[in-house]
């Protein structure tokens, strides 16, 4: 079999911090108009950032989930760009918000033409309704990932919380496909 490697690239980071302070939503929705806020369906305040594009939902506890980021470097540039905003309402961040990344979502290829349905079968943990959806879902244990395979190779990776896991899960993925592919 001729060697095959992966390559991904980010799509989207989920990350969350808190300003350890509360914010008061709905001056701050008055105020700034890159914002939505409707309490009565909702009780964050969704702030849109045009650069690096991103939203940010703004908890009046002062929690941040930051979410459309594809490095932790503009995740950072974010909530540097949220803090600015409350700034202009006095609200003072003093300190520097801790980011936790949550999820890390993917794409990618592992240019090899898959069967889907054999792979469903040689492989553990997956899940595969073509009628459905034209993609194989394959959960990982160790490192934690979910995949969603198609037949032309390419694939989505999602659940992996940093870089060096997110290569380890594409590794990983390559050579379970590889062993189950042996048999083909």
């Amino acid at each position: 079999m001729a060697k095959s490697k992966s390559n991904y690239k980010i799509q989207n980071i989920v990350a969350t911090a808190s300003l350890e302070k509360p914010v008061p939503l709905t001056k701050l929705a008055r105020t700034q108009p890159n914002t939505e806020y409707n309490p009565k369906t909702f009780p964050g305040l969704v702030l849109r950032v045009k650069e690096p594009k991103s939203a940010v939902l703004v908890f009046s506890s002062g929690n941040l989930v930051c979410t459309g980021t594809k490095s932790t470097a503009q995740v950072k540039q974010v909530i540097d760009v949220v803090i600015k905003q409350l700034r202009k309402i006095n609200v003072k961040v003093t300190i520097k918000p801790k980011i936790t990344v949550q999820n890390i979502v993917a794409s990618g290829t592992i240019n090899l033409k898959l069967n889907l349905n054999f792979l469903a079968l040689e492989m553990d943990n997956t899940e595969y309704e073509p009628e459905q959806f034209p993609g194989l879902v394959y959960k990982l244990i160790e490192p934690n990932a979910t995949f969603l395979l198609f037949s032309n190779g390419k694939l989505v990776c999602t659940g992996t919380k940093n870089k060096q896991q997110l290569e380890n899960s594409m590794k990983q993925l390559l050579k379970n496909v590889k062993v189950a592919l042996k048999n083909y």
